[in-house]
């Protein structure tokens, strides 16, 4: 009896859960970024439904019923027959059909999780095949815009929007990093700012892969240089200059630009650029 009760109230749990994921799943596909662990805690849950429905029901089977004991028949004792009776299994129609209904929504959600992509298969699908990242600091990687925006502050401020998705770039690619400054107290802020965020330590960048120059020339001639398969800039004239040397370009830009040529993607924000599908 106890059983019973106890796979019962797991039923109405799991129905329960299902409603709740439907909801989240939708608010999970609202946004361009899945957020991984939003999906790691649901998919969590449902392990631990599946074990916890799996072990109830591993000892919750068929209990032997002690065969009762029938009176000793008689010559005069008559057998009736019903041909229209039904045998039913012991359980009843009930725990069957909420057996199928469990099973029914573990396959589902299963299915649900496969298809949602990880942050990393839609960096490297997006990427299209490309091994090497050099990639603008302001407006881009950091919150300040400019370099006197920079200058003037006490401290440089990484986005922390964009992070996950500059880590992950790093898995697959080899990144430099770069920026023009006016001086060289604003290099120091921009790596402090780059180490406190935990770029050296949780990702393949280094220090000596974040390059400073003091013109914009000097930004388009380090990618030059590097000869990268995709560059990520702000400056629509860089991205124009650049746009027959190098193999892709990301520009950033809260207004979405006319495409200048076929190489040349726009997107306002790196994060939502390799958050979309």
């Amino acid at each position: 009896m106890a059983t019973e009760t106890s796979k019962d109230e797991l039923l109405q749990l799991v129905k329960r859960f299902s409603a709740y994921l439907t909801v989240k799943m939708s608010n999970l596909f609202s946004f361009n970024t899945p957020d991984s662990r939003s999906v790691g805690a649901v998919a969590g849950l449902a392990v631990a439904i599946v074990f916890t429905w799996r072990w109830l029901r591993s000892n919750s089977g068929p209990q032997r019923r002690q065969p009762k004991q029938q009176p000793p028949t008689t010559s005069s004792s008559v057998v009736t027959t019903q041909p229209n009776a039904v045998s039913i299994p012991y359980g009843g129609v009930s725990s069957s059909s909420e057996d199928l209904t469990v099973e029914k929504f573990l396959d589902e959600f299963c299915q649900t999780i496969e298809v949602i992509p990880s942050l990393g298969r839609i960096v490297r699908k997006n990427l299209c095949g490309g091994r090497k990242v050099t990639c603008r600091l302001l407006g881009v990687i950091l919150e300040e815009s400019s370099p006197e925006e920079l200058q003037g502050q006490s401290q440089a401020t990484v986005r922390s929007s964009v992070l996950e998705v500059l880590l992950e770039i790093t898995k697959f690619c080899d990144v430099y990093l770069m920026e023009r400054v006016l001086d060289d107290e604003s290099e120091q802020k921009v790596l402090a700012a780059l180490e406190n965020a935990g770029v050296f330590t949780s990702g393949g960048l280094v220090k000596d892969k974040v390059l400073f120059c003091s013109t914009e020339t000097g930004r388009s001639s380090f990618v030059r240089q590097l000869e990268p398969d995709w560059h990520i800039d702000t400056n629509p004239e860089i991205i124009f200059q650049l746009a027959r040397f190098i193999k892709y370009q990301l520009h950033i830009s809260p207004i979405r630009p006319e495409r200048t040529a076929a190489n040349v993607l726009s997107s306002p924000s790196l994060e939502q650029f390799f958050g979309s599908t």
